[in-house]
């Protein structure tokens, strides 16, 4: 919490969406030339690693701040819901696909972290040290 409201929860998003294209990208690229496995271990732990101080934790504050009041609850229930409800189906397939196809995965998440950074960079506001009165203010609520 405390890196959370010392660096912003969209900074971290950034860095953290920065550092997984980078992890995944490296774990493709092991997988599409079959070489240098032994950086697999360090390149999960990275992504791991950037993970935990992103999406990890920024969501579940940011899920928190960004619905108004009267529907806070709501959004909230709406929000995690379907986070763990995509992390159920993405935990299901995963294995089948990548048992298929080996490096698409990374690459297709890899991708889709880039799409983040640029979501997250033109379209979630900061909402670091802010009230949630501020916050709903900014959104014009």
């Amino acid at each position: 919490m405390s890196l959370i409201d010392k660096l912003g929860r969209k900074t971290l998003m950034l860095i953290g969406s920065v550092g997984m294209v980078v992890a995944l990208s490296g774990v493709a690229g092991i997988f599409f030339t079959n070489s240098h496995q032994g950086l697999l271990v360090w390149l999960f732990m990275l992504f791991i690693i950037f993970f935990a101080i992103s999406q990890g934790s920024v969501i579940w504050v940011y899920i928190a701040e960004v619905f108004p009041s009267r529907v806070r609850s709501k959004g909230q229930s709406v929000g995690s819901s379907s986070h763990w409800i995509m992390n159920a189906i993405i935990a299901s397939i995963f294995p089948y696909i990548a048992a298929k196809s080996h490096a698409l995965p990374f690459v297709f998440f890899a991708v889709m972290m880039a799409l983040q950074f640029f979501v997250v960079l033109f379209i979630y506001p900061e909402t670091k040290q802010r009230s949630l009165e501020q916050i709903q203010a900014n959104f014009g609520l």
